[in-house]
């Protein structure tokens, strides 16, 4: 894209080897927390289990920089959820790499105590990482939609994360823990990917698979 070469990691991470730069979209940490301030009590370990997936792609592919695309946080008040433990994670990922956090809609404002630095948007080169994607001509990758297919093989249905794209944009898998998905087919993806123009590259147990778009079911 752009030029520019990425790898896709099973965590759902991106790498961009050109810049040395490991990309990771809706990590959504707290969102355990938040749903059980409404009743909806789940292992209040969501947070932990992301970071650990983090640092996971981190050492394999040992970047100098880590770039989340927004929503990291579930809500404004997440970052006053976390636990010592899981706050002193994310410090030591601080000394561990250069950290970019872009905002999103979940997250608007971040506290300047998490460390790293804070963005709306920032550029690779021609291509542009931002949480929203927009209708522009420009190359970019953004998150936000938590993209899923599923696919029938063998006379099963198959439903995986993926990310999605057309060689100008691509729309990253949400990495979160708790974060759920939305199907390629949607509404959502209509105007991104107009007449169903795309690629998916499904994450499976271990390996990313690449479909077209009619492959891709319901």
């Amino acid at each position: 894209m752009g030029g520019l070469d990425f790898l896709a990691d099973l965590t759902g991470a991106l790498y961009a080897p050109d810049y040395r730069a490991l990309l990771v979209a809706d990590l959504h940490f707290e969102k355990g927390s938040s749903v059980a301030r409404h009743g909806v009590h789940l292992p209040p370990y969501d947070t932990r289990a992301t970071l650990a997936a983090v640092m996971a792609a981190v050492e394999r592919h040992r970047p100098e920089r880590l770039l989340a695309l927004g929503d990291s946080f579930h809500d404004r008040a997440a970052p006053e959820r976390l636990d010592a433990a899981d706050r002193t994670a994310i410090a030591r990922l601080g000394e561990a790499v250069d950290v970019m956090w872009i905002t999103g809609n979940h997250d608007r404002s971040l506290p300047a105590s998490l460390g790293g630095r804070i963005a709306e948007e920032i550029a690779l080169g021609p291509v542009m990482l931002r949480h929203q994607p927009r209708k522009l001509a420009t190359c970019e990758i953004a998150g936000h939609l938590h993209p899923v297919a599923a696919v029938t093989r063998r006379g099963r249905s198959v439903r995986r994360k993926c990310f999605i794209g057309d060689g100008a944009r691509l729309v990253m898998p949400a990495f979160g823990a708790y974060a759920g998905g939305l199907n390629v087919l949607s509404a959502a993806f209509e105007p991104l990917f107009p007449e169903r123009r795309f690629q998916v590259w499904m994450i499976g147990g271990r390996a990313i698979h690449l479909f077209p778009a009619d492959r891709v079911s319901p």
